[in-house]
């Protein structure tokens, strides 16, 4: 691949236009436009089409666009550390966390690779699972944690790494506890619950649960965000689940006392990554030592 008809793609996009970017790099219109059309037919995918006056970009081009700007920091990066006399920078891990992923859960599975001695610098963003997808086949994310696996099939190709299973634990407030107390899980009856979002993948189990048990509780609230619902949750405003796993961390910096284990649902979390990342030292450490993070599921 020819690294100047990725600069001068880069400028067009960036600029909107093919004038504009003849301008910026002080060469004519027609060597852009030539250099384009050898890119595009290398691609065998067009990257522009018009819009009035300028250039928009097509989805093949929005795909090339993310690349090329990593290609660009990667060359920057060189650039700096051959200045410097050819030290090495730390190795860089950059991990999407699905909004409903517990906190506590999402460091220690992480914590391993801090621990390994590494040079690295960690970048964590958090989001919608199908938003960090989209980053991940971009390949601006190393790895994402979810609750869910790739579908089969699916657009993206990658690989989804089991990563453990853990009963739940219904948390609440000390004060709703005596409140909603006796024999669980018959105390729960049309207590106020706090519901992770729909697109959780235990919400299904959770709701089949409440309807085995003729629970029926009132739903005060639901939250995508799980450490919002957490909050809420230290605020008394209902009860909620957490992995047992991590459900006595959770008591702990919240305030919040149990009111019993559900031990018949699982629920599961996932490392997903692209191919050609496999091979990244801190995600291989953090796939090697999930296991531990993780308390066995007893049978129902």
């Amino acid at each position: 691949m020819n690294y100047k008809h990725l600069q001068y793609f880069h400028a067009v996009a960036v600029g909107g236009s093919i004038a504009r970017a003849a301008q910026q790099l002080h060469v004519t219109a027609q060597a852009i436009s030539t250099q384009l059309g050898l890119l595009e037919e290398q691609f065998r995918a067009p990257l522009f089409r018009k819009k009035g006056r300028g250039l928009e970009l097509t989805d093949a081009g929005k795909v090339a666009l993310q690349y090329s700007e990593r290609i660009f920091d990667l060359g920057n990066e060189l650039e700096q550390t051959m200045r410097r006399g050819g030290a090495p920078v730390p190795e860089t891990l950059r991990v999407g966390i699905c909004d409903i992923v517990p906190k506590t859960i999402a460091f220690r599975l992480l914590q391993p690779a801090r621990e390994a001695g590494m040079a690295m610098r960690l970048i964590c963003r958090e989001g919608h699972f199908d938003a960090l997808m989209g980053e991940l086949a971009a390949h601006r994310l190393d790895l994402v944690l979810a609750d869910r696996g790739l579908a089969p099939g699916g657009a993206i190709r990658g690989y989804t790494h089991l990563l453990g299973t853990s009963s739940l634990t219904v948390l609440g407030h000390p004060r709703l506890c005596r409140a909603w107390s006796g024999a669980f899980p018959g105390c729960l009856r049309e207590a106020p619950f706090l519901l992770p979002g729909p697109d959780a993948a235990v919400r299904t189990q959770l709701q089949g649960w409440f309807e085995e048990h003729a629970l029926r509780p009132i739903v005060v609230g639901e939250f995508d965000d799980g450490a919002l619902l957490k909050a809420f949750a230290r605020a008394g405003a209902g009860f909620m689940v957490a992995p047992s796993a991590v459900a006595a961390a959770v008591q702990e910096e919240y305030g919040l006392e149990a009111a019993g284990s559900i031990a018949s649902i699982a629920e599961q979390f996932y490392a997903l990554t692209v191919e050609r990342q496999l091979d990244h030292p801190a995600v291989r450490r953090i796939l090697e030592n999930a296991a531990t993070v993780f308390t066995p599921v007893t049978a129902a």
